[in-house]
């Protein structure tokens, strides 16, 4: 019996060693930059590659993440979250909102735990799928970065979100347009993660029919 003890517990420093040095060889410390005219200029110009005015004439975004579901009305600050057998609408700018469950709805800390639950999700959720287009939050500092090829621009955001504090280093080729990212973030103990941003498509506008057709889809998925 001693001997397994003794043996799991070196098993479990090993690890943490090894655990050790490789966040310690992998970490990457955030580059030198510098806030400045450029960088606004990067970020103006990243904004017109990525065509920010059509994303701005958006009224509504319905995605699935994972087995979370949104319909987000951009224009009203709006947005419906469903996952499990839980349904919350909740005000992205004043944050407060009614939540469902399995169609009875919720009072008290039990709202408030669903619609707190809600916003995280939409926060992180969100930012995973219109993260280029986050350039000018409120409390977002920009700054410009050198980098071995294209244009690097370093994204902080102080304020704001489930995770202020964090910031990405876009790695835009040359024509401003994001091909990757590295992370800081306090969900990973390594810093400068890098992750490619590609696969993008185009995709034609959908007519009335399609529309339609979209959201029926969605609701009897949804089984509202």
């Amino acid at each position: 019996m001693k001997s397994l003890i003794l043996f799991l517990l070196v098993l479990i420093l090993g690890i943490a060693f090894s655990s050790g040095i490789i966040i310690f060889i992998l970490d990457e410390r955030l580059p030198e930059s510098k806030e400045s005219q450029e960088a606004l200029w990067l970020a103006e110009k990243m904004s017109e590659s990525m065509n920010k005015v059509a994303y701005d004439s958006l009224r509504f975004i319905s995605w699935q993440y994972g087995s979370h579901y949104f319909d987000w009305n951009k224009k009203e600050d709006s947005v419906k979250v469903i996952w499990a057998d839980i349904e919350v609408n909740v005000s992205t700018e004043t944050l407060e909102g009614m939540a469902y469950q399995g169609g009875i709805i919720l009072i008290g800390d039990q709202n408030k735990k669903a619609v707190n639950q809600a916003i995280q999700y939409f926060n992180n959720d969100s930012f995973w799928l219109v993260a280029p287009y986050k350039l000018n939050d409120p409390g977002v500092m920009l700054s410009s970065v050198k980098i071995p090829k294209g244009y690097g621009l370093l994204v902080t955001y102080t304020q704001g979100g489930s995770t202020p504090g964090d910031t990405y280093l876009w790695l835009l080729d040359e024509n401003y347009f994001p091909r990757g990212w590295k992370m800081w973030v306090k969900m990973l103990p390594i810093g400068g993660v890098k992750s490619k941003w590609m696969g993008w498509k185009k995709k034609k506008a959908l007519g009335f029919l399609e529309i339609l057709r979209h959201l029926i889809g969605t609701k009897r998925r949804l089984k509202i």
